[in-house]
C-alpha cells in the first residue's frame, strides 16, 4: 500500500457518530440540537432509535423528524466537519416518498393557514342560496 493511499483513508472515515453526521449535514444547527434529537427519539436508523454515540455508514437508511417535517434519507457520504449547504446535501439522498409527503404536508398546512377546507360533498340547493346571498352582500 502507498503512502497516498493510506492518507486517502484517514480522509474518508468509515463511520460516523450520528449526531456529528446529522449536524454535518446540515439538519440540525448545532450537535447539541442534532443529539437531544437522537435521544428524544426524533432521530430512526433502520426502523430503531439509536443512541447519539450510534455509528452511520454509507447506505444506512434515516428517518429524520424536525418540527413539522420528516425526511426520510440514505446515507451517501460522511464527514464530520460542517460544510456550505451544497457540500451538505451530497451527504445524502431523500426519498421520492419522503419529498413528495413533505410537498403535501406543507401545501396542507399553508393551505389551513389560509382558512381554506376542501367541502366534503357538493352545495345542497339551500347551502348555494346561501353562498349567492353572501356574494350579493360585497356587491353592494
Amino acid at each position: 500500500m502507498s503512502a497516498p493511499d493510506s492518507a486517502a483513508n484517514e480522509a474518508a472515515p468509515a463511520s460516523i457518530r450520528i449526531d456529528v453526521w446529522l449536524w454535518a449535514a446540515r439538519f440540525f444547527r448545532t450537535r447539541t440540537l442534532a443529539r437531544q434529537a437522537v435521544e428524544h427519539g426524533k432521530v430512526e436508523l433502520g426502523g430503531q432509535r439509536p443512541k447519539a454515540s450510534r455509528a452511520v455508514r454509507v447506505g444506512d437508511t434515516l428517518r429524520v423528524a424536525r418540527g413539522e417535517e420528516v425526511f426520510v434519507v440514505e446515507v451517501a457520504g460522511l464527514s464530520d466537519s460542517r460544510g456550505p449547504a451544497p457540500v451538505a446535501q451530497a451527504l445524502y439522498r431523500e426519498h421520492a416518498d419522503s419529498i413528495r409527503a413533505r410537498d403535501e404536508a406543507r401545501l396542507a398546512r399553508r393551505d389551513a393557514q389560509a382558512g381554506y377546507r376542501a367541502p366534503e360533498h357538493r352545495p345542497d340547493k339551500r347551502a348555494r342560496r346561501l353562498i349567492r346571498a353572501l356574494g350579493d352582500i360585497d356587491l353592494s
